[in-house]
């Protein structure tokens, strides 16, 4: 089995997108529906499965994958609009130290080596984020979007290079 370990920060929506969007996120549509489409054609050639790393993974029922948020629903909307399901989570090592000062960053490179010790199926896998996650082994694994305008067609070559 292929893993995408995926923020959604940073990656399907960026800074350029956010300010030329006001009306779309005021009524919660925070992401970039062609940033989606992007990540569809890299799942349709890797078939791979989605692991979401993002904070965004609390706006979901952890049991049933479903979302509880208005915002989590309309990314979910659009990730089935375009063949997208999300397989799993990694787990939650926050601190509420890193709750309150909202530096994630710190823990989720271990967050994704442990969901990979308890899943040994694994034939290879990718993390896609924007933000250094400051661990060697992730980072030889990792697609690193620029904030400025998120995942890029480039980006999703330099993946399916890596699954290769």
């Amino acid at each position: 089995m292929k893993i995408i370990f995926l923020d959604i920060d940073g990656v399907f929506n960026s800074d350029l997108w956010n300010s030329r969007h006001k009306k779309e996120i005021e009524s919660g549509i925070l992401i970039d529906e062609k940033k989606i489409k992007l990540l569809s054609n890299l799942i349709k050639s890797t078939e791979a499965k989605i692991v979401l790393h993002s904070g965004w993974r609390f706006w979901f029922d952890k049991n049933t994958l479903l979302p509880v948020r208005k915002e989590s629903v309309i990314l979910s909307e659009m990730f089935k609009n375009n063949g997208i399901e999300i397989y799993d989570f990694t787990p939650d090592l926050t601190t509420e130290e890193i709750k309150k000062n909202k530096n994630f960053s710190i823990v989720k490179a271990d967050e994704i080596l442990l969901w990979l010790k308890t899943h040994m199926n694994i034939a290879s896998w990718i993390v896609i984020d924007d933000l250094d996650l400051n661990n060697h082994a992730i980072s030889e694994r990792q697609i690193r979007p620029d904030k400025k305008y998120g995942i890029t067609e480039n980006d999703i070559l330099k993946a399916e290079k890596l699954f290769k």
